[in-house]
This record gives C-alpha cells, structure tokens and sequence, in this order.
C-alpha cells in the first residue's frame, strides 16, 4: 500500500468512528470531570493523531478505545499545568488528581467502550439548564450535529446557536451537573426534553443521503435512543409514540431520493422501495401507545405518518383523517412545523385556497425573522400559490425556499417544480 493510500485509509476509518460513535466518545470522556466543551477539544486532537498514528501503525482492534485513552492523556496534561489549574478550578484539578483513573491504553484497545450517552442526555436536561438548549445541546454533544444545522432547524443564525450551545456546556462544567439518572421523582420532568432530543436527531437527519446505509447514520442512531427509552420507559406511552413515529419515517427513506439524487415528494414516492417490515413494526408500537389512553404529541405525528405508510396496502391517502389529527396536534403542541404541515394537508383536502388561509395560523405563531427563515413555510406556500394559479406568488415563494435550502436534493426539485411554472 502506498502513503496516499495509507493516508487515506486512517483517515477514512477515523471518519467511520466519528460518524458512528461521536456521542459515545463524548459521554464516556466528560462523564468523570463533566467539562463537555473539554472532552470535544480532546477527542478532536485524538482524531487528529489517529490519522497520523494509524496510519504508520495499523487502526487498533478497538479504535473506540483507543481514541478515549489518547482524549483523556490529553487532558491529564493539561490538566497537570499550573496555568490550567488555575484558570479552570476544581474541575481542572478532579482531572490531575492521580487517584482518578483515566484508562489503561492497553486495556481500552481490548474492552468495549461503555455506552454513557443516555447518562448524557440526561445531564443536557437538568433544570439548572436553560429548557431551550436543552435540545440543541443535545443534539450536539450526543449525537454530534454542527452548530450550524441544529440552527437551520431552529431557524435561528449559526453565530447564535453556538454562543448558547457555548453557554450551556459551562453552565454543566461550573455546576458540576452529573452524568447520571435522575430520581424516581425527577424523572417524568427531564423524560420530556430527552424526548424531544431523540426526536430532533431524527428531524435532522432527514436531510442526509437517502442511499446510505439505514444501520449506520444518524436516523438510525435516533431510532435506536428511542428504542431505548422506550424499554427504560414501558409505561410511558410518547416513548412508544415516539419510537413509532421515527420507524415510520425511516421505513419511507430509499424513496425520498430518485437516481438523481432529487427529492421525492411523499405522494410520488415509490411504495415498493418502503420497508414494510419497519412499518409493521412501527405499527405494533404504536398500538401499544395507545393501549395506555394517554395520547400526545408523538402518538399524534406517529398516527399521521401511520395513515400516509397505508398507502402501500390501499394506494390512496386519507387526507381528511390527516388534516384531524393535525387539528388535535396543534391543539396540544401548536408549533411551525405542525402548522405548515396541518395547512398543506388542508388544501389537499379543501383546495389551495383553504390551505393558504390555514397558513395564517404560521404567521401567529412567529413572525419576523423566524417565520422569514422557516423553509417549509416558503415551500408549502410555493405549492399552494402554484395549484391556485397564482404564478407570481409561487415563483416568489419558490425562490425564498430555494434560497433557505441546504439539502442538495430538495434543492433540485424546488428549482424544477419553479423553473415548471
């Protein structure tokens, strides 16, 4: 093998652990000094050296191991200069101490690596937490979003989510907020917020490659948290609810994208490329939500992806059932998304006319630059104006989403369906 080849080769096997095991790697790092923003700096210079070291040496057997022990020798030597102490404190110190264990280099390579990252969700979640980081904090630290995407979904400016994301993981170190379970009595307020973090890890994700491997991204990483909770949480039915809505969603993926790479609206996707397996599995837990007759926000979205999943066995889409239920969200958890998606089920049942006007609704929940800056907002409209016969309004809207698109797929089919007009 060649140097180029070698070079390569490191570095490809360091991307496939950081795409894979980013939280895991974070959690397992920060969990003894609770220093977030440390643990990402040290596991960012470990990358860097694997690169280097794996390539002269060969990746280890247990590359996971060998990344947290490289992380946590570099924080024991910062840890160890007296300009450190001084500026960090006490937790600074808790990392010099000699009788705290940072891992055995020979055996990290050879024993798994614990899986802390739910320990970590939690700790996002304290109360001591500001609620509306709790999320994006989440999502960063855990399932290792950039900044720059968990503010596209946010709709909010990239420099403003980092500041706050900057903000919360010194609020953790200062604190000295645990990596633990909360109390029996804690739990059923930070369940919430853990929820709703697996759910914008799944949100998210919805951008990415829809021909890559289901097992090995980002959705599948959110499915599996929330198969998690959902058997730490048996009685809890927005766990199941939760659980059933993103299997739904990832049964539908290979077909969001065609050859060309382009978006594939949900009524022209294939139903043949769906996996039907997910969907009745989606389906069983589902059920057991409702069985507890506690319905919620999740129940609600994951009974409206339940109804457009159906298409495969009747061929067509209940679009007044749909249009209900999204009454029933908006009425329990008004938010944009919700709204946008309630106005366009609308005018497939009652006409554009009707599904403009119900976007009045997006305009009471945010104004100004939120709503300015909300991509479906700008899509739906695009369509609704386009099927009233309002071409002007249409190219407009059309534009503004196009321009507030990052995804390369959706891109492309929005400039067709304006170049179309």
């Amino acid at each position: 093998m060649n140097g180029r080849s070698e070079i390569d080769g490191s570095r490809a096997a360091a991307e496939r652990v950081a795409r894979e095991s980013y939280g895991k790697l974070v959690a397992v790092i920060a969990a003894r000094t609770g220093d977030i923003a440390a643990a990402e700096d040290a596991l960012s210079d470990a990358f860097s050296r694997a690169i280097q070291t794996w390539q002269r040496d060969g990746v280890p057997d247990n590359p996971e191991g060998w990344l947290v022990t490289v992380a946590r020798n570099r924080l024991a030597d910062i840890a160890r200069s007296a300009a450190m102490r001084r500026s960090a404190g006490p937790v600074t110190d808790a990392m010099a101490d000699p009788n705290v264990e940072l891992g055995d280099p020979f055996g990290l390579e050879t024993d798994a690596v614990p899986d802390r990252r739910l320990l970590l969700l939690f700790a996002c979640a304290h109360p001591a937490i500001d609620e509306t980081i709790h999320t994006p904090l989440m999502l960063q630290t855990v399932l290792g979003f950039e900044a720059s995407d968990i503010a596209a979904g946010y709709a909010v400016p990239a420099a403003t989510m980092a500041q706050r994301l900057v903000r919360a993981k010194r609020k953790i170190r200062d604190a000295r907020i645990p990596f633990a379970v909360p109390s029996q009595e804690e739990y059923p307020a930070r369940v919430g917020a853990v929820l709703e973090a697996v759910y914008g890890a799944y949100s998210l994700a919805w951008s990415d490659d829809a021909h890559g491997d289901v097992t090995s991204d980002v959705g599948a990483e959110a499915l599996w948290l929330a198969s998690v909770m959902a058997d730490q949480l048996p009685d809890e039915p927005e766990a199941l609810g939760l659980l059933a809505l993103i299997a739904y969603s990832l049964a539908r993926r290979l077909a969001r994208s065609d050859k060309a790479g382009r978006f594939v609206p949900l009524d022209n996707q294939d139903t043949s490329l769906w996996d039907a397996k997910l969907i009745r599995k989606a389906g069983v837990v589902l059920e057991r939500a409702a069985l507890k007759g506690r319905p919620g926000r999740f129940q609600l979205e994951a009974a409206i992806q339940a109804l457009h999943c159906d298409r495969v066995n009747t061929g067509t889409t209940d679009w007044a059932a749909i249009a209900q239920l999204h009454d029933g969200l908006l009425a329990i958890a008004p938010t944009l998304g919700g709204a946008v998606a309630r106005a366009a089920a609308i005018g497939n049942v009652a006409g554009p006319s009707a599904g403009l006007a119900a976007l009045e609704v997006c305009e009471n929940l945010a104004r100004g630059e939120t709503l300015s800056r909300f991509q479906p907002y700008w899509a739906a409209r695009a369509r609704l104006h386009r099927e009233a016969g309002d071409t002007a309004s249409a190219r407009k809207a059309y534009e503004k989403a196009v321009e507030l698109t990052s995804d390369a797929g959706l891109k492309l089919w929005l400039q067709k369906e304006r170049d179309g007009l």
